[in-house]
């Protein structure tokens, strides 16, 4: 009992000794300090910047048929790397012009008389994407293919080139008019591989006879390997291109399905409405002929048109533009440039127009 007594005693006397609070002071401040200090350190902030990297994702998933809570590492995208077109790689963004057009080139023609009236590095030959259908609908058209025959999508339909994604699943059932409408109008890419594979002889035969159709418009620059345009070895120059555009506006139905502003179409019995990729269609200031429209990565924004301006009848060709309206945007800068040229009644040698030269290799704006 007597022991107890001092061993209290002696515990209060420690606890208001004021030299032992003050180390204990000193102490508690110390361990803080140390805290402070490594809270501090370069390690601990690169290691919170990790954490944040590495962020984990709450996830629900089946494990062995039951529902489970999962945790993923979430990391962040890799940062978006600018793409080269073909165009960019031979250095034709680099070329000027007049009209300050955003697209590599260009190249315009009167319909009636051939005349050039507006070229830019028109002779070389680049990617031209979805451009492309207009030679696979100008040969389903010009082979007198049954349009309403029903064609059956398959697996060989889907694109395993550039993964691009399509609202006709396989197995979709749709006529073969519908199937070339939609692959114009809305570029539909399993529409223009499932017209391709249907021709007699199969897809090999049809892109051999798109490439001697190709010859025999005089289209030296030109080569197709399918039906699409997904393929960047489907390439052409827009003085080729332009020779293609006047033989497809000399048929009505190709003139028709490229300029719908939409269209509603049934495959296997479910009615689906597509768009044209073309605004400038549904534009009342404008009036379209015949169009086409392709974008790949390595071909940039392209756009083919018969139009007719100021009462004349012109075909203009956009390859390789940058950004996602430039194409039409250029068409409207032509357009304007088209109607100051001369006034719509006299012929354009009486007022004075001229056609305008750009090449690559040229340091300015050739006029001839």
């Amino acid at each position: 009992m007597i022991k107890l007594v001092l061993a209290t005693a002696i515990s209060m006397m420690l606890m208001f000794d004021p030299s032992v609070a003050e180390a204990k002071s000193r102490s508690k401040d110390h361990t803080a300090t140390v805290k402070r200090i490594k809270a501090k350190r370069p390690e601990t902030a690169k290691l919170i910047a990790a954490d944040n990297r590495h962020r984990m994702v709450r996830r629900v998933a089946k494990v062995r048929g039951r529902r489970s809570i999962v945790y993923q590492p979430m990391r962040r995208a890799a940062p978006a790397l600018a793409i080269l077109t073909a165009g960019d790689a031979a250095g034709l963004n680099r070329t000027r012009d007049p009209l300050d057009l955003r697209s590599s080139v260009a190249f315009v023609q009167d319909q009636a008389s051939a005349e050039v009236l507006f070229e830019k590095n028109a002779t070389v030959a680049l990617p031209i994407a979805s451009i492309t259908k207009l030679m696979t609908g100008l040969l389903v058209v010009q082979a007198r293919q049954d349009l309403n025959e029903v064609i059956t999508v398959t697996d060989e339909d889907v694109d395993r080139h550039k993964y691009t994604s399509s609202r006709l699943p396989v197995g979709a059932r749709m006529t073969r008019g519908n199937l070339l409408h939609i692959a114009l109008m809305s570029s539909e890419n399993r529409a223009a591989a499932a017209l391709g594979r249907n021709y007699p002889g199969g897809i090999t035969a049809f892109v051999a006879a798109m490439n001697a159709k190709a010859r025999e418009l005089g289209m030296n620059d030109t080569h197709y390997v399918d039906s699409s345009g997904l393929s960047s070895q489907n390439v052409s120059s827009a003085r080729d291109l332009a020779k293609l555009v006047m033989t497809a506006h000399q048929e009505p139905l190709l003139r028709q399905y490229t300029t719908d502003p939409e269209y509603v179409v049934e495959a296997s019995g479910r009615r689906m409405q597509y768009h044209n990729t073309n605004y400038l269609v549904a534009m009342p200031d404008w009036n379209i002929g015949l169009q086409k429209t392709g974008f790949i990565n390595e071909a940039g924004r392209c756009l083919v048109m018969q139009a007719m301006i100021q009462g004349r009848n012109v075909v203009m060709v956009f390859l390789d533009s940058k950004g996602k309206q430039s194409r039409t945007a250029d068409a409207g800068r032509m357009r304007k440039w088209l109607e100051a040229l001369k006034p719509a009644s006299i012929p354009a040698a009486a007022a004075g127009g001229v056609p305008v030269t750009v090449s690559a290799s040229a340091a300015a704006p050739v006029v001839q």
